[in-house]
């Protein structure tokens, strides 16, 4: 598969290096000359382009960019392709998004309205990025790790469950966009070590009002 990366930070790193160990194709893109990925891009076997030929070159594309940027994704090259989201919303670097803090809407479903024609699913957003690259195992390990995903689309949530499973992961299906709040920032499967029924029951434990200490995810 040809995956595309909007983005290339510690996630997006991480995520390229697993999709490239197990066989797939990977371009990495950042908001700047993409010559300046060079490096990145000899470590990890990626290819690099712009956000635009990223957008285009991948079947699945990964957006992994500070939540206040996604208006500056390249909507029209994402119609039709499968969009993982793995933003987050902090508003002392993002500001303040009304919409959000009142809790009127979920992160996953700005970006969707940002791309109408994309199919958007929230996935490996709720994991640090150095746990991705050391807690993964193999399917049917003893409490394997489990990591929750949403969308609307079906056949794209199926598409993203089996990335998540290969990379090292159990997939917990937590709904719809609409649900998709249950995996933010500070709620209680975020960014925390659980097995699928341990993220299961977190889930089901989490508040619309309610946020965990700020920082608490990190370990």
């Amino acid at each position: 598969m040809k995956i595309g990366f909007l983005g290339a930070g510690f996630m997006s790193r991480a995520l390229a290096t697993l999709a490239r160990q197990n066989g797939h194709e990977v371009m990495l893109s950042n908001s700047r000359d993409p010559r300046t990925l060079i490096s990145t891009a000899a470590a990890t076997g990626c290819a690099l382009g712009t956000a635009q030929e990223a957008a285009t070159f991948g079947e699945v594309v990964v957006a992994a960019v500070p939540f206040s940027s996604i208006h500056a994704l390249p909507a029209a090259a994402l119609d039709g392709k499968i969009v993982i989201d793995t933003c987050n919303y902090y508003p002392q670097r993002d500001g303040q998004i009304e919409a959000l803090d009142t809790r009127a809407t979920t992160t996953s479903q700005l970006l969707a309205a940002a791309l109408p024609g994309a199919k958007v699913v929230k996935a490996f957003s709720a994991i640090l990025a150095k746990d991705l690259e050391t807690h993964g195992k193999p399917a049917g390990t003893p409490k394997r790790r489990a990591l929750p995903l949403a969308a609307d689309d079906e056949p794209a949530k199926r598409v993203v469950s089996a990335l998540v499973d290969q990379f090292g992961f159990d997939p917990v299906d937590a709904g719809a966009l609409a649900d998709s709040w249950r995996l933010e920032r500070a709620k209680p499967v975020y960014c925390i070590a659980l097995d699928r029924a341990g993220l299961l029951e977190g889930l089901a434990a989490a508040q619309r009002e309610v946020e965990l200490p700020h920082g608490s995810w990190r370990h």
